[in-house]
């Protein structure tokens, strides 16, 4: 037997008949051995038990490492496509920079030739100006000739002297260039003749000569003159102004 079985109980057994006694002794052995196989069964139940949830649990372990497999592998081909997509951009910058740098290079070439043709405009400014002002001295010069008939006939002026070109001193005490110099009379009074020449005449013009010659010398003779000579006015409206500012205006063709 197995069993731990108290010393007073096998005493007390011992004392029985024999009968009894083997009767005895027998069921405590198919007792011990019914106790034996109950435990052995219940142990059995539980490892089985034990195996089931560990075969369970393997289970979800492999779905699991099958799931992050199929993450792995879903991640690599992102990161394949990211990697993809990474030299695509590379290459683009590399073509962006190439067209940066032709659009530098563009940028210089046509700063260059806006610098040229700023200095060929400035050059024939100059030219253009020259000229005008060749074409101003050359109508002055005819105007110092045939203004006194001009201005006898139509306004009763006697030029006494000659016309020319001049500096004064204006009402302010500034010195100023007056292209039409001149004295003259009229009906006995002292005229001074004040005037300017515009191979072209604008009505803009008309107003700066009054503005920057005429008006700066009242006061500084009693009576003045004005008179204008160009070649051709801007606009029809540009001879009623003069006429209406009570200027005297001729053209190149009345000499």
């Amino acid at each position: 037997m197995s069993m731990d079985i108290p010393v007073d109980f096998i005493r007390k057994v011992d004392r029985l008949q024999p009968d009894l006694r083997d009767i005895l002794y027998s069921m405590l052995d198919v007792i011990d051995r019914h106790r034996l196989e109950s435990v052995n069964r219940n142990d059995f139940n539980e490892l089985k038990g034990v195996v089931k949830e560990l075969a369970e649990a393997q289970k979800r372990t492999e779905k699991r490492v099958e799931e992050l497999a199929a993450s792995q592998k879903e991640l690599a081909e992102a990161q394949k496509r990211t990697e993809k997509r990474v030299e695509e951009l590379v290459e683009a910058q590399k073509r962006t920079e190439k067209r940066v740098e032709e659009l530098a290079e563009a940028q210089k070439r046509t700063e260059e030739e806006i610098r040229g043709l700023a200095r060929d405009h400035k050059n024939t400014q100059k030219e253009v100006g020259g000229l005008s002002t060749t074409v101003g001295y050359i109508l002055e010069n005819e105007a110092y000739k045939k203004l006194p008939g001009l201005l006898a006939r139509d306004f009763g002026i006697i030029i006494k002297g000659a016309l020319k070109r001049d500096y004064l001193i204006d009402k302010e005490g500034a010195e100023i260039e007056v292209n039409i110099f001149g004295y003259g009379e009229k009906e006995g009074r002292e005229i001074t003749i004040v005037g300017e020449s515009k191979a072209q005449l604008s009505q803009n013009d008309v107003d700066k000569f009054l503005r920057k010659k005429y008006e700066r010398m009242g006061g500084v003779f009693k009576e003045m003159f004005p008179v204008l000579i160009t070649h051709m006015i801007t606009s029809g409206g540009v001879g009623t102004y003069v006429k209406n500012k009570g200027i005297a205006l001729y053209y190149s063709y009345d000499f």
